[in-house]
């Protein structure tokens, strides 16, 4: 298939109509600035550094012009990309870069330390900044190759992305996400939003987050709309993009639409471009709708997933009071079914484990297989999140059965901040649960058998964590027991923890 060259199709049928705009520089690119740079930047890819189909370029940066036009040249030459956290530390992206062999490595500058101390960094093959790109694709200096680029074939289920998320053995999973995913999301998307080629968004989710991609920016690019790409998140400067920008679609985390809603200037703001805003991440609090929705702009909040989708369910903003606390319903293309134990469908109103199929779908993560087939029977994708279902086919998340908390819209799972504590000499058992915090969501709060000759203070294990985890893994609260709560089975008892005494320091 060939037709998964949009930004060809884009400069073919709108050339001058603007894709792009890029805050910090206020350099923008129209949809046929941005093919001709995908065609440069795919045939340096190919011939400067042998990049092909399948091989894999990893990059370190925060969201700019040349990352996206980086994907445009994946989707031309078949490679795929590997969207590398600049939260992590060096440890953390040393593995993903181990996993994932990467033929190129590109990185900020900014962000070259962090690379240079990853053990594996010396050994892969070619190494770009991010700066020399950005000169390369100077489009104010045309070159012959902009012009045309034989954009290679590949199969549906070829990936274009390795979307790598923390996993529940505490070493991170790097999730398929394929071009059937990339089209069907974006079909699903538009089907249940208003996306066509008059749509506007401001984009501040980051580039290592299905978020930054494909909530948004891909569907968009997709349907020909515009994109203003904004590399960190500032409630003032975003409230004001809303206005300015004429803004149609915006998506956030209720912690980016809190602080909007507390800024000084939202009060005087208004927003008659703006259809909604989508909420994913974590349930948005009905006062918080409320002040939204006073300012005549309706909430529209969803579940997702970086390996399915991610856009799944969606619940009409005219329902966000009456169903308050829903998820919505499914998105048009996706099936869904709800579980018990022995994987039976459950009545009505009844928990059980949500079950996903559809197009949208991984195939599964990037050599693990062992984990593939965990999370894929018979084409369903388990979810690992207990759901319920009412009698008019909304969806209500009731718990996290893999033990998952969000700290300010990131996916925080325990097994990797726990495997790290107990590499601490001082430390003999640890459980890490997530608890309510006004301003994040959820925190970490971490239960510590220390061992009996050497005890630890919160301080020296805090500091041990910032070497070794990204800081919205670190626990905020740190509380010292004799022993952790355990079941008949000798595991750890997270209820009971849950119940234990108040936080501690």
């Amino acid at each position: 298939m060939k037709h998964h060259d949009w930004a060809a199709k884009w400069a073919l049928y709108s050339p001058d109509k603007i894709a792009l705009k890029e805050h910090e520089t206020q350099r923008s690119l129209s949809y046929g600035e941005l093919n001709r740079l995908g065609n440069r930047l795919a045939h340096h890819l190919t011939q400067v550094y042998g990049v092909g189909k399948g091989d894999r370029v990893a990059i370190l940066a925060e969201f700019c012009l040349e990352y996206v036009i980086l994907f445009v040249a994946a989707q031309k030459t078949g490679c795929t990309l590997v969207p590398l956290n600049y939260r992590l530390t060096s440890a953390e992206i040393d593995f993903m870069l181990r996993n994932s062999e990467p033929t190129l490595l590109i990185g900020e500058a900014k962000f070259q330390q962090t690379l240079a101390a990853a053990s594996v960094h010396s050994d892969v093959a070619h190494r770009l900044a991010l700066e020399a790109l950005s000169a390369m694709l100077n489009p104010t200096q045309p070159q012959p190759e902009d012009a045309f680029f034989d954009t290679v074939e590949v199969h549906e289920d070829d990936p274009v992305f390795i979307l790598y998320t923390s996993g529940t053995t505490g070493f991170p999973k790097g999730a398929l996400y394929t071009h059937k995913m990339l089209f069907w999301n974006s079909i699903n998307t538009a089907m249940s939003l208003i996306i066509n080629t008059e749509s506007r968004t401001v984009n501040c989710m980051p580039p290592f987050h299905t978020g930054g991609w494909n909530v948004l920016l891909t569907p968009f690019l997709h349907h020909g709309g515009y994109t203003y790409l904004l590399k960190k998140f500032d409630a003032d400067v975003v409230l004001q993009l809303l206005q300015d920008e004429k803004v149609t679609l915006f998506m956030g985390v209720p912690t980016m639409l809190k602080m909007m809603a507390d800024a000084e200037a939202f009060d005087a703001a208004r927003f008659p471009d703006l259809h909604y805003i989508i909420v994913g991440g974590e349930p948005m609090p009905i006062p918080l709708i409320e002040k939204w929705d006073a300012k005549q702009v309706p909430i529209r909040q969803g579940y997702g997933m970086t390996e399915v989708g991610p856009n799944l369910t969606s619940l009409h903003q005219n329902d966000a009071i009456r169903k308050k606390g829903s998820i919505g319903r499914p998105n048009f293309y996706v099936e869904i079914r709800i579980v018990d134990e022995r994987g039976q469908d459950v009545p009505v109103d009844t928990p059980g484990e949500l079950l996903l199929r559809g197009p949208m779908v991984t195939p599964g993560y990037w050599r693990h297989p062992e984990a593939t087939a965990k999370a894929i029977a018979d084409g369903w994708f388990h979810t690992g999140d207990m759901v319920r279902e009412d009698a008019e086919n909304y969806i209500y998340v009731v718990d996290r059965i893999k033990n998952m908390f969000i700290s300010g819209g990131e996916n925080v799972y325990p097994a990797e901040i726990e495997r790290v504590l107990v590499k601490h000499p001082a430390v003999s058992e640890a459980a890490v649960i997530g608890v309510s915090d006004e301003k994040w969501g959820e925190v970490g709060k971490a239960f510590i058998v220390c061992q009996p000759s050497e005890p630890a203070a919160p301080e020296t294990l805090t500091d041990y964590c910032r070497q070794h985890l990204a800081k919205y893994k670190i626990p905020k609260y740190f509380v010292f027991l004799a022993a952790l709560p355990k079941n008949d089975t000798g595991k750890i008892n997270r209820m009971a923890l849950k119940n234990a005494s108040p936080t501690e320091h």
